[in-house]
């Protein structure tokens, strides 16, 4: 097998607590797979017709959140809240993502993870997909590769980055190391989906060392240099926080042999078995060098799976990717947000169980906050819970509500059983669209019972108006606070509406 192989498809973030001492505290590895459906993985979905045995196993030696979900059903505002702990409507990005030639998103006084973890004495990484925006040096709007990038990962607390600037279909495709370009673009390239279905990517700059098809294997590749050149610092008990941001199954979709083909199903569900693969290959390098049993490893989706994946073909295979939920990547219905979360760390979370309290990817902040020991000692994380009580078996935390965002802007508010959309249709890509609904007169807010109706099929709003309005009231408040959380009122940075137009 090529060694670039190797390299693991998983977002591992090791989250547990136990009575910690400074010689306690675990290396973290932080996996965010780009697009994958919570149908895609047999931890989440035992009917899965994709093969994933790393994950299941994964799962089974440590514990599964199944009503796990991202704060967007869109990448950079998911990426912007799982860093950062804050709700990403909370900043001047209203809706969609940003571009491979967009300015930095998080300031450099923002906490972030990197800084939380740097503040308890971790080496910070981040490899992958950063999708946050850096400054690219530009003379008349055009890049000038020649010189080096500006506020990229590195003003965010991480002491060393590689990666790239935004999807894997958004040029310019270089890699940029801790701020220094690694080889100039040396020509123009790109697929258009006529050329292929699933492999296509949008034309622009390519760098001399840059190749689709293998930056997935590449980016483990790089992990696992990181993870081996700390064994000495492992042994001076510094330990390492690595942020594995994964470019797949996102477009292009590019599975290479052996997985090409290997799923029977499309190279959606190839691609998928390919970072599998290499998430097991990132536990055989953490058992290669020892560091397995103190490392947490967390794995996780930024938003559900993209029509781009071919849902009627895979449906008419037995395959859902959004695993019987409505909807998939940029709606406000489940399939939009609900997506996989599995924490691994031996000898501190009891293997094979399965956690149904609701929670949110920027509950990771707190959790690392009093993992690390730095509980109420930082900022940050102002809408985020710890996770800790519930990887110690409790069946519920301090997390009431929750609150996701489409691609559009949409809200929605949940508490308990019950989710308030705050639009007419998906919010998202899925029928019907905002447009489409406002023209067929549907209410301006859906209400279901997930309980009673997880597939979100029968709104309830015109039969339970006082349920509507307390939830309302709930979600303007949490937004008027400039947080969920207990505390000082905090300050948004835009005006925030939430209701659809009329």
């Amino acid at each position: 097998m090529n060694s670039g192989f190797r390299l693991t498809f998983f977002i591992a973030i090791t989250l547990a607590q136990v009575e910690l001492l400074p010689g306690a505290l675990p290396n973290v590895i932080l996996v965010m797979a780009d697009d994958l459906g919570i149908g895609d993985v047999t931890p989440t979905n035992p009917n899965s017709k994709i093969k994933t045995p790393h994950l299941q196993k994964m799962a089974n030696e440590g514990m599964t959140f199944l009503d796990a979900h991202s704060p967007s059903s869109v990448c950079t505002p998911t990426r912007y809240g799982l860093l950062t702990g804050r709700y990403c409507w909370r900043t001047r990005i209203a809706r969609g993502v940003l571009s491979g030639r967009s300015e930095h998103l998080i300031p450099k006084d923002r906490p972030t993870l990197g800084h939380l973890m740097k503040g308890a004495g971790y080496n910070t990484a981040m490899i992958g997909k950063w999708h946050l925006g850096w400054d690219w040096a530009k003379r008349n709007n055009k890049i000038d590769f020649t010189q080096p990038v500006t506020n990229g990962p590195d003003i965010n607390g991480f002491d060393y980055y590689y990666g790239h600037c935004g999807s894997l279909d958004m040029p310019p495709y270089v890699w940029v190391d801790t701020g220094k370009i690694t080889a100039q673009p040396n020509r123009d390239e790109g697929v258009t989906k006529s050329q292929d279905r699933y492999g296509w990517y949008r034309k622009g700059p390519i760098g001399a060392d840059f190749k689709i098809n293998e930056v997935l294997p590449h980016l483990f590749e790089k992990s696992f240099n990181y993870i081996e050149n700390h064994l000495a610092e492992a042994k001076k008990d510094q330990r390492f926080f690595l942020y594995l941001p994964l470019p797949a199954p996102h477009t292009p979709i590019v599975p290479v042999p052996p997985f090409k083909g290997a799923s029977g199903l499309n190279p959606y569900a190839d691609f998928v078995m390919q970072i599998d693969y290499h998430m097991g290959e990132l536990f055989k390098a953490l058992r290669k060098t020892r560091l397995d049993e103190n490392t947490m490893v967390i794995f996780t989706s930024d938003n559900g799976c993209s029509p781009e994946a071919n849902f009627k073909l895979l449906k008419d295979k037995g395959h859902d990717p959004s695993g019987g939920f409505r909807g998939h990547k940029a709606d406000i219905y489940e399939g939009g947000h609900r997506v996989p979360l599995i924490v691994r760390w031996p000898g501190r979370i009891d293997g094979g169980t399965l956690n149904k309290s609701t929670v949110s990817l920027t509950d990771i902040y707190k959790t690392l906050e009093e993992i690390s020991g730095q509980k109420n000692k930082t900022k940050g994380g102002e809408d985020g819970f710890s996770l800790v009580r519930l990887l110690n078996g409790a069946k519920s935390n301090d997390r009431k509500s929750i609150i996701n965002h489409s691609i559009d802007g949409s809200f929605a508010i949940r508490e308990g059983d019950w989710k308030l959309c705050l639009s007419r249709g998906s919010g998202g890509w899925s029928a019907p669209r905002e447009s489409d609904a406002k023209k067929k007169g549907f209410p301006s807010m859906q209400l279901f019972n997930l309980k009673d109706d997880p597939r979100e099929k029968h709104n309830l709003v015109g039969m339970h108006p006082t349920k509507v309005s307390s939830m309302v009231q709930l979600l303007e408040s949490q937004v008027e606070r400039g947080r969920t959380t207990p505390g000082p009122q905090l300050s948004n940075d835009r005006k925030i509406t939430l209701l659809p137009k009329k």
